[in-house]
């Protein structure tokens, strides 16, 4: 019992990249640089999407929600992992370790979904464009929004909960970035084939679903897009997608390897680059495939900035 409680009260050892203090010292200013990075564009466009009118659509509302998502999910991991790289001491609370655990996996759940929403969304404009406001109504999209954010919530409180009541036995290592499912469970001292098939079966649910619809989507919008007569129009739609496949294939490919993948199979510094990748690269690529590439939030922001006056928009909006 004594050993059990061991770690409660000690809480872990983050142990990172501290084996190799250059690497840590290199991916310190990397993490850094692209942290605020993803605060400055994914904020942008939140304060875009909700300013200007003319993008009061299904396509930004979904983005909004989306750079809400990445900001709080990157927030959850990354101040934390660079305060541990930046001391000697490699030490995280146990309620913090817990607390990063729940809020982690519920934000990267509910992006997971989300993307999925959003790619139905493009299916809709571009296959079924004369009922596209019919199909996408203001009630859809809020109901799509809200399940998208449940049903992380609703899959971090069973996942999480079963993981930490597995005895640790007083192991404090965690050989990893952050406090994450997957890590936990293979501390146990304990059998946890329930807890490695749980995961699994929600991993099929949030990872293998949502990538095949996502797919199939893009599957009809292709067979949509090839139907332009426009060579122009078809290579504009083609590099809008391909931009986004882009990043979904970055982002579920990396927490598939993480989740699916038997752990034996992976080292343990593979399995830190590729959480690093879904946790801090991904959400900064959000906002440049939708805003850098985008003329429409371009425009929107360059008038609410030199026209409108942007402290002004924001005061109004929250007074």
């Amino acid at each position: 019992m004594e050993e059990s409680s061991n770690s409660s009260e000690k809480g872990f050892l983050l142990l990172g990249f501290a084996d190799e203090p250059w690497l840590e010292r290199i991916l310190f200013i990397i993490i850094l640089l692209l942290y605020i990075f993803n605060i400055l564009g994914n904020t942008t466009i939140i304060l875009v999407s909700c300013l200007v009118p003319k993008l009061h659509t299904p396509m930004y509302f979904f983005l909004s929600n989306l750079s809400c998502v990445d900001i709080c999910f990157t927030t959850s991991v990354a101040p934390q992992l660079l305060v541990t790289m930046n001391k000697k001491e490699k030490s995280v609370s146990y309620d913090g370790c817990v607390a990063q655990l729940y809020v982690a996996m519920g934000l990267g759940s509910s992006e997971c979904i989300l993307l999925a929403v959003m790619a139905y969304d493009r299916y809709a404009a571009v296959c079924q464009p004369l009922q596209y406001t019919t199909i996408m109504h203001p009630q859809l999209c809020a109901s799509l929004a809200s399940i998208a954010w449940l049903s992380g919530l609703i899959t971090s409180l069973i996942q999480c909960s079963l993981t930490v009541q597995l005895p640790l036995c007083g192991h404090r290592k965690l050989d990893h970035i952050f406090c994450e499912v997957p890590v936990l469970i293979k501390l146990a001292c304990v059998d946890t084939t329930f807890n490695e098939v749980e995961l699994f079966v929600a991993s099929v649910i949030f990872l293998v679903v949502p990538v095949s619809l996502i797919l199939v989507s893009y599957g009809f919008i292709t067979k949509a897009v090839l139907r332009i007569k426009s060579a122009a129009g078809r290579w504009k739609v083609f590099g809008t997608c391909s931009s986004h496949l882009i990043v979904v294939i970055i982002f579920y490919g990396t927490i598939i390897f993480m989740y699916l993948q038997p752990a034996k199979s992976r080292s343990k510094k593979q399995g830190k680059f590729v959480s690093l990748f879904y946790t801090i690269v991904t959400p900064v690529l959000n906002p440049i495939i939708y805003t850098l590439r985008n003329k429409d939030v371009k425009g929107a922001w360059r008038t609410l900035v030199m026209r409108n006056g942007l402290t002004q928009k924001i005061y109004d909006l929250y007074v």
